[in-house]
C-alpha cells in the first residue's frame, strides 16, 4: 500500500472519532511515517508529550505532542486493505486515548489494545 494511501486512511480514522472528542484535544499533532524508531519494529503508534491529565498550571511554552502511526508494521501484521483500515482505526483511537491520560492496561481492558 502506498504512503499516500495509508495517510488517507488515518485521516478517514481521524475523521471517525467524535467531533466533541478533537475539540477537547490540546497542542497535539498526529503524523504518519514509514518505519518506528530501532528496537520496536512491530510498534504500529506511539505518542509523545503531556497527557492532558498531566498537564498543570505551568504547562506552555512546549512543541506540540505527537501522535505517529507507523505504515510499515501496520502493513506487515494485515492481509488486506480492509485490515489495514480496522487496524489503522484502532491504532489512531488507542494514541489520542493517551493524549487524554488513558493507559495500556485500560485500554486494553476496553478492547482498543
Amino acid at each position: 500500500m502506498s504512503r499516500e494511501r495509508f495517510e488517507e486512511l488515518v485521516s478517514e480514522a481521524l475523521d471517525e472519532v467524535p467531533e466533541e472528542l478533537l475539540g477537547l484535544m490540546s497542542n497535539v499533532v498526529i503524523l504518519v511515517e514509514d518505519d518506528p524508531p530501532r528496537g520496536d519494529p512491530h510498534l504500529l503508534g506511539v505518542y509523545e508529550g503531556y497527557a492532558l491529565t498531566r498537564r498543570g498550571w505551568d504547562y506552555g511554552g512546549v512543541l506540540p505532542d505527537r501522535i505517529t502511526i507507523f505504515r510499515n508494521p501496520t502493513l506487515r501484521v494485515c492481509d488486506t486493505e480492509d485490515d489495514v483500515v480496522d487496524e489503522v482505526a484502532i491504532t489512531v483511537v488507542h494514541e489520542i486515548a493517551h493524549h487524554f491520560g488513558i493507559d495500556d492496561e485500560r485500554l486494553h481492558e476496553l478492547g482498543w489494545g
